[in-house]
């Protein structure tokens, strides 16, 4: 069979001959209702939107396509046809992909082949739970009892972890139903097991949270869960397919790794948010046609949406969840020019928060720089950089510095001090604050490694680009600005760190955040 060719099963189409058909539509309405769900998985998810979700539905053409997607894999299972291939999503937060992929569509297959079996996995055990209760309380709702009166979950088989499906069937008026033992879903994450259980399809849905991306260990155990554990529970090889749901957070996430092992194999739907910078990532290439204005979808996911979105998620969140390219931050992270340079501080009432926030280190007179670079958050969304302290001094030394800095910022400033890993770190953070006794302090420990520092950049970066920092002429400037230039690459990164620990202290920003 050609793919892309929709192979409906005969059992899905009436039996009556056409005169009984209508009147039995003429009898009961919910018949056409139903018989619209049973073609369409679309019109099923149409018809029990407001059952799961209470904002009204708005259509856009990527929905259609995700269902008719949808659709092609599970007429083949149900056919018990050789799939051919698995199927990748690669969609923009808020886009509705979880409420389709993982609560309608096992609902909708129940519907038609009782039973189909599932397993869906995410990265953590409630959001994939989450899930299934959404799709378990579809089924017991009394609207899908109506169009649906055969179908409902199992009474001793029940877990939203783990629960199964039954159909009855009335063999004559007055007796008890017949019941048809039918399909299962069953719930997993990363690192969870799956052992016993088997299924027809198997749904993942964001196996590795964004705030994981940067970490290889992660990185690792979610293409391991993958490929050694979710791989191995299919009914049957030739047969059961895989259908995978994210946004893109790295080159090696899921998507990168199995694109990378069997890329014939997978069917890859790749729509960025907008195209004016990510025209290169839609798939399949015809797709790009549906775009309006750039945008994947204006109502949803608009210029401001994705500007608000660019702010929260980064440079390197926004090219990867968004623009579906996950390219490491390089050179030029910060466009250094775009810093507002000002002559005197603003007027104190304009001022909301200060920080001044310290990347420490040991050494005296070479290696890497003690850094304390002052914040403050001003009214209608700017910052400005009002100092940096710098120095390769000694312990003691250092010490002595940052009491008399403190001193000569008040008591209105609060203060942070990184603090390095392990025990050793633990300690000399812990030092730094009773020395600073009597001032507002908090510690901060932030991921080690560079990519971490890239991450953590991000959203200041973000701010810095779009002209919302401002900086006090002072001598630093040039060494702070040099430094941010070549940022990640840059030799020291003291200042970029210090100055990423104040912006996520004055903005309370996480790295990264998941969108369904």
């Amino acid at each position: 069979m050609e793919q892309g060719v929709i192979d409906r099963p005969t059992y899905s189409r009436t039996k009556f001959p056409r005169a009984q058909a209508i009147e039995e539509i003429l009898k009961n309405p919910l018949t056409v209702q139903r018989e619209l769900n049973n073609r369409s998985l679309y019109e099923f998810i149409t018809c029990f939107w407001h059952v799961i979700v209470n904002d009204e539905f708005k259509t856009n053409w990527h929905i259609e396509l995700l269902c008719e997607e949808l659709e092609k894999v599970a007429y083949r299972v149900a056919n018990n046809l050789p799939k051919l291939y698995d199927l990748i999503f690669n969609v923009p937060p808020g886009s509705t992909k979880t409420i389709i992929c993982s609560i309608m569509f096992p609902a909708w297959c129940w519907t038609q082949w009782h039973w189909m079996r599932f397993i869906t996995a995410s990265y953590s055990d409630k959001l994939t739970l989450e899930s299934a209760e959404h799709s378990r309380d579809l089924i017991r709702s009394e609207e899908f009892r109506q169009l649906y009166p055969e179908l409902e979950i199992k009474v001793d088989k029940d877990a939203k972890g783990n629960f199964k499906v039954v159909k009855k069937e009335y063999v004559s008026p007055g007796r008890l139903p017949r019941l048809h033992q039918g399909g299962s879903r069953f719930s997993t994450s990363v690192g969870g097991t799956s052992t016993g259980f088997h299924a027809h399809i198997i749904i993942w849905d964001d196996l590795l949270n964004p705030k994981q991306a940067a970490s290889e260990v992660e990185l690792d155990n979610a293409n391991a869960f993958l490929s050694q554990t979710l791989s191995t529970r299919k009914t049957d090889k030739k047969v059961s397919a895989v259908v995978g749901i994210m946004q893109r957070l790295a080159q090696n996430d899921p998507t990168g790794f199995l694109l990378d092992r069997k890329k014939g194999s997978i069917r890859l739907i790749s729509l960025p948010g907008e195209i004016r910078n990510y025209r290169d990532q839609v798939s399949p290439k015809e797709l790009i046609k549906y775009y309006k204005g750039d945008l994947l979808d204006p109502v949803r996911l608009g210029w401001d949406a994705l500007k608000e979105l660019e702010a929260e998620l980064g440079q390197y969140g926004y090219a990867g969840q968004v623009g579906q390219k996950p390219t490491p931050p390089g050179g030029g992270m910060f466009k250094v020019d775009h810093f507002m340079m000002v002559q005197r501080l603003p007027d104190r009432v304009e001022y909301v928060h200060t920080v001044r926030y310290w990347d420490k280190a040991g050494s005296d007179g070479k290696g890497a720089f003690t850094v304390g670079v002052k914040m403050s958050k001003l009214i209608h969304g700017h910052y400005i950089i009002e100092d940096v302290k710098r120095g390769q001094w000694a312990s003691e030394q250092r010490e002595k510095i940052i009491r008399q800095t403190a001193e000569a910022d008040g008591r209105g400033v609060e203060i942070g001090v990184e603090q390095e890993p392990g025990s050793g770190g633990k300690e000399s953070a812990e030092s730094t604050i009773r020395n600073l006794a009597g001032f507002s302090c908090f510690k901060d420990k932030p991921g080690k490694g560079d990519g971490n520092k890239a991450f953590r950049a991000d959203p200041y970066s973000v701010q810095v680009n779009n002209g919302n920092v401002m900086m006090l002429t002072a001598d630093w400037n040039h060494k702070y600005v040099d430094e941010l230039r070549n940022f990640p690459f840059s030799t020291f990164k003291d200042q970029t760190d210090a100055s990423s620990g104040a912006f996520h202290k004055l903005t309370g920003k996480r790295i990264a955040r998941r969108v369904i």
